[in-house]
């Protein structure tokens, strides 16, 4: 217990609606454990947007400074370290555990709210199954268990009778139906992170198919697909055209089997004795850059390709990863892409519900065509004589510029500044124009920019 340590942490969080400043800073608490290697674990989102993160022991009065080594957004574990040598004296470090079997008894401890010493809860392993990671927006491995976990207890261990940590306490779910749900981080899932960081200096994620695909259980479905009734298999929907898959996999194969392990007509595969899992759990298990088997049936021929695992990228990125949005003003019209942060700042926490339709449907349907395609949007218009008319629009996508399609924000900051047409077209959703005298628009640029304080026309990442 020793090794379980308080986490304090200042985030300034960026300001997704006025991109050129942050929000006022808030201090949050949370829990973390000493691990080898004078490193030190917590979650993600006990650090996420950190200026300053400050550790402070069991029975100590101290609080040592500590360092962010690295931030794993998609499993929600951050790893620290602490400088100072006296931190480090008297703490064993917690050994891992295997991963445990259902009705195994936990004790999670942590400093969660209610009090301000050390907090142990105890309880059993109620579910072991592939759950939806609510800060990284993933599905990986996960526990449910029953013991109380509360705002405060992310980022501290849970242990088995032996000791021995077999998780990460990171969410809970709260719902009026539903009590004593707990979820935990599992020795596999904290691992990998550790082992990512070991090999590659750095945190690069976790790989993914890059598809979306389809159930088998249909036997009709089977037959016409040509599959014999030993075969079991998923089918392939659609693949992301910029992934490395789609230069091997076709839409309508039928996936058989991922690094020689048979995938179940409804996407399961085998998992320990008698238990089954999603066989998304095969490819987590694996680092980006790995390769993998797949095997294919395509016309009733069973194919074997050998394919390179990569993080898969959103047309709209569920997190920032810690950078400040990109931004790009001309004419008052404040230029921005969309994220699901950016989507969370402009309309609550409701987003899914208040955001338009059309950026919901490309945030739920759509696939990237290019590797550096974003969704710019009109955030708002900054009020001023030049844009009169416009002031109404928000939120709504640029689709081109003079006939041009924009790809991304640079691309666009860059073709209105070597602009040398009479007029500036944009070309908006909904069949929207908006037209501004190039002379003019750039004119105006600057004083619009001193009325509301704003220090530079384009964040520093368009600047290079």
């Amino acid at each position: 217990m020793d090794a379980v340590v308080k986490v304090f942490c200042v985030h300034t969080e960026p300001n997704f609606s006025l991109p050129w400043q942050r929000k006022r800073q808030y201090s949050s608490s949370s829990s973390g454990f000493v691990i080898g290697g004078r490193r030190v674990l917590t979650n993600a989102h006990s650090v996420e947007h950190y200026t300053q993160v400050k550790l402070k022991k069991r029975g100590s009065d101290v609080k040592y400074l500590a360092t962010v080594l690295a931030i794993g957004t998609e499993c929600d574990i951050a790893m620290l370290t602490v400088n100072d040598d006296e931190f480090w004296e008297g703490v064993s470090p917690v050994e891992f555990g295997n991963l445990p079997t259902l009705q195994d008894a936990v004790t999670v401890v942590g400093y969660p709210i209610g009090g301000d010493t050390i907090s142990v809860t105890s309880g059993v392993v109620s579910r072991i199954e592939i759950l939806s990671y609510v800060h990284g927006s993933t599905e990986l491995l996960g526990l449910q268990i029953d013991a109380a976990i509360n705002s405060g207890n992310s980022g501290g261990p849970a242990f088995n009778e032996k000791g021995n940590c077999v998780g990460i306490a990171f969410q809970s779910l709260k719902h009026e139906d539903a009590e004593n749900i707990g979820y935990v981080i599992p020795t596999p899932v904290i691992k990998h992170f550790i082992q990512d960081y070991e090999k590659n200096g750095a945190y690069t994620g976790f790989p993914i198919l890059c598809l979306e695909w389809q159930k088998m259980e249909n036997p009709d479905l089977r037959m016409a697909m040509g599959m014999k009734p030993d075969q079991k298999g998923v089918r392939v929907r659609r693949i992301d055209p910029t992934a490395p898959e789609s230069k091997v996999l076709k839409p309508s194969d039928i996936i058989l089997s991922f690094d020689g392990v048979d995938i179940a007509n409804d996407g399961t595969v085998p998992f320990r004795h008698g238990e089954r899992i999603g066989f998304s759990y095969l490819v987590s298990q694996k680092y980006t850059g790995d390769n993998a088997t797949i095997t294919v049936l395509r016309d009733s021929k069973m194919l074997k390709f050998n394919i390179k695992l990569a993080t898969h990228r959103r047309i709209i990125p569920a997190h920032n990863k810690g950078k400040p949005p990109s931004y790009y003003i001309i004419a008052g019209f404040v230029f921005s892409t969309v994220s699901v942060p950016y989507l969370r700042s402009e309309y609550g926490k409701d987003y899914e519900y208040e955001a338009p339709v059309k950026l919901l449907d490309k945030l739920l349907h759509s696939m990237p065509q290019s590797e550096d395609e974003q969704l710019v949007v009109v955030s708002q218009v900054l009020v001023a004589d030049i844009n009169i008319g416009y002031e109404d629009i928000v939120n709504t996508q640029v689709l081109a510029l003079n006939g041009k399609p924009v790809k991304n924000l640079k691309s666009l900051a860059n073709m209105v500044e070597s602009c040398d047409d009479e007029f500036l077209k944009f070309d908006l959703e909904y069949q929207q124009i908006v037209v501004l005298r190039t002379k003019t628009a750039k004119a105006a640029t600057l004083d619009i920019l001193t009325t509301h304080c704003i220090p530079s026309k384009m964040s520093d990442d368009l600047k290079t």
